[in-house]
């Protein structure tokens, strides 16, 4: 795994969060590299005042910020991400580097920008649902003339994406390509756009009202892994449950109908995720004080005290455009600590990904309590 990254006049070591994660992917793409070579651009020509207030949005792991703090010690930079790793990432890797983080603001993705900002830089993200969401925030605070940069991909800069950009926010072009990246050069035009309301769907088998902020998965229906894992939850009087990587929540809803009397505690690394489940929670008047809600990298800063008898997970294979396994065995690892002894870890996942492997590793037990033709449902104990 390459670690060390280098632009013009910036020398940084970045890991990918966390550092304990074994994959050969590195912690930035060539579109951060792109990015920096735009910035420095506006900054020869005097454009960009050194001690200028700058939006960082969706930097995975901080080599934008970090490259910032580099370049422009006297800048204030406000940092937006709805990913608690990409958080964790970012402070780690400025530690690494010895950069102070006195002069960031940290924002999710449902808070808009206290100051304005001279520049925007913006990576694309995968969601485009949600990349339209924060489009139309940076429409309600940005003044007309105000330019946002965006690195992405250049397979995923078409025409259409151009036209989403105007629609939300203003005018956009795209550069030549440079290691198969492009960035968008788009300026602001001053009009405020309003939010769409969040998605609402019930689920009346379970008589559950659901609804999704635009970068939680599955957004207008329930997924298909889920419903089995609804069709089969364990039977059993459980006291402490954790939904990990809950995302709207709605394994955690059903087990509070199941097991009245447990504590819920919903964990996603999205804030956006936990904002919904907690809407969800209350939407579907659920009992008050027995529902929790965690914005978290897996159980990595929960409470010391909790200790669960089930830990529900439908994990993730992908962070971001990578496609990776480490973050459901971390979820396993995290799950295995927190369980009671003779408690249960109930995971659903596509068969193909082969959970019964890892899980008998850790848990030396695993059994299937049920399956269908894509995707497999795996209970291990403590």
């Amino acid at each position: 795994m390459t670690t060390h990254f280098s632009v013009p006049g910036v020398e940084l070591e970045l890991h990918r969060y966390p550092a304990s994660q074994v994959s050969n992917l590195q912690a930035w793409d060539a579109a951060d590299e792109h990015l920096l070579q735009q910035l420095n651009e506006q900054l020869s020509d005097q454009s960009l005042a050194p001690n200028a207030n700058i939006a960082i949005i969706n930097d995975g792991f901080g080599a934008l910020t970090c490259a910032l703090q580099r370049i422009m010690p006297e800048a204030t930079l406000y940092i937006e991400t709805d990913a608690k790793t990409s958080q964790l990432g970012t402070l780690e890797n400025l530690q690494r580097n010895e950069l102070s983080d006195a002069n960031i603001h940290w924002l999710n993705s449902r808070e808009n920008l206290p100051q304005l900002p001279a520049i925007v830089l913006m990576k694309l993200p995968k969601n485009l649902t949600y990349f339209a969401h924060q489009l139309i925030r940076l429409s309600q605070v940005l003044p007309a003339g105000t330019p946002i940069l965006i690195g992405a991909k250049a397979k995923l800069i078409n025409q259409s994406l151009l036209a989403l950009i105007a629609q939300h926010l203003g005018p956009a072009s795209a550069s030549l390509a440079w290691k198969k990246t492009r960035v968008i050069r788009a300026t602001a035009d001053g009009n405020a756009r309003s939010l769409p309301a969040p998605q609402h769907w019930p689920v009346p088998e379970y008589q559950l009202q659901i609804s999704n902020l635009a970068n939680v998965f599955a957004a207008n229906k329930l997924d298909i892994g889920a419903r089995i894992m609804l069709d089969n939850m364990p039977e059993g009087d459980y006291r402490q449950v954790i939904d990990l990587g809950c995302g709207n929540g709605i394994l955690g809803l059903r087990a509070a109908q199941l097991y009245p009397h447990a504590n819920i505690h919903f964990i996603d690394d999205s804030e956006m995720a936990i904002a919904s489940a907690r809407d969800n929670w209350q939407q579907n008047q659920l009992c008050p004080g027995h529902g929790h809600f965690h914005w978290d990298d897996c159980l990595t800063h929960l409470e010391a005290g909790i200790s669960a008898d089930l830990v529900l997970c439908n994990p993730p294979f992908h962070q971001g455009e990578a496609i990776t396994d480490h973050i459901a065995w971390q979820m396993f690892v995290d799950a295995r600590k927190r369980l009671q002894s003779g408690g249960m870890l109930q995971v659903v996942g596509n068969r193909h990904l082969g959970y019964h492997v890892k899980l008998k590793r850790l848990f030396g037990n695993c059994r299937t309590a049920a399956s269908n033709g894509k995707f497999v449902i795996l209970q291990a104990i403590k």
